[in-house]
């Protein structure tokens, strides 16, 4: 005990210890009540939230069967059955994360969802949607078929003629490949952690009031289960 308290004392609140300046950073800016809040508004209940939750639960199918998918190869996703099933997993589970990742995308521009301060969360995850484009696309080209074939000897000249062909050859198995199961997955995983947590610290944006009212944004009447509040 004599040993702690003697710690403590050498540890000032203002110390040069970066572990110490860390910790209090984080805890400035991403406070655990907001992070893993026991209370939301009742507009999260809307439905263009839950097509963002149904996005990242289509990502995670989209993450484990690729994941199946790189470790197996492509002779086990042509021909073998449970290769194919998983492939097919693989495939689909993409449509959904595009068609409500697209929703999600809808429903917050005309929700105006950059209000308030939201506007690095809007924009990332408008990123989000160009990198998943681009990581389809080399997904497409990885898929070792004709169809891949076809879509390859097409797409060269159009990056030929974006002046990007030198650098992504849409004719190179191995670059395709080890940027569809590498580079843009982690990047796009990273985007998308990252969007969360903004969502978590800044909270969700608040409807557009028609009858331009001027209650604040986050008042406890605006809360699910508080006195007084407004229920989904």
């Amino acid at each position: 005990m004599a040993a702690a308290s003697n710690v403590e004392k050498e540890t000032p609140a203002d110390s040069k210890s970066w572990t110490l300046r860390l910790r209090q950073a984080i805890d400035r800016h991403l406070p655990m009540d907001h992070l893993l809040p026991d209370r939301q508004p009742y507009y999260v209940g809307s439905w263009v939230y839950v097509f963002g939750v149904v996005t990242i639960a289509a990502l995670v199918w989209v993450v484990i069967s690729g994941v199946a998918l790189s470790f197996m190869g492509p002779q086990w996703w042509h021909y073998s059955r449970l290769g194919r099933f998983v492939n097919s997993l693989h495939f689909w589970s993409v449509q959904l994360f595009f068609i409500f990742m697209v929703l999600h995308l809808w429903g917050q521009y005309f929700m105006a969802g950059w209000r308030h301060g939201r506007a690095a969360t809007w924009m990332i995850g408008v990123v989000i949607f160009a990198v998943s484009i681009l990581t389809a696309f080399t997904g497409y080209l990885s898929q070792q078929n004709f169809d891949a074939q076809f879509i390859a000897v097409n797409a060269k000249d159009a990056m030929n003629s974006a002046g990007v062909g030198a650098f992504f050859n849409v004719l190179n198995f191995g670059q395709m490949y080890g940027l569809h199961v590498m580079l843009l997955p982690i990047g796009v995983t990273i985007l998308v952690v990252l969007h969360i947590v903004m969502v978590r610290t800044r909270g969700v944006v608040k409807p557009i009031d028609p009858e331009g009212s001027s209650r604040s944004h986050g008042e406890a009447s605006d809360f699910v289960g508080t006195k007084g509040g407004a229920q989904p």
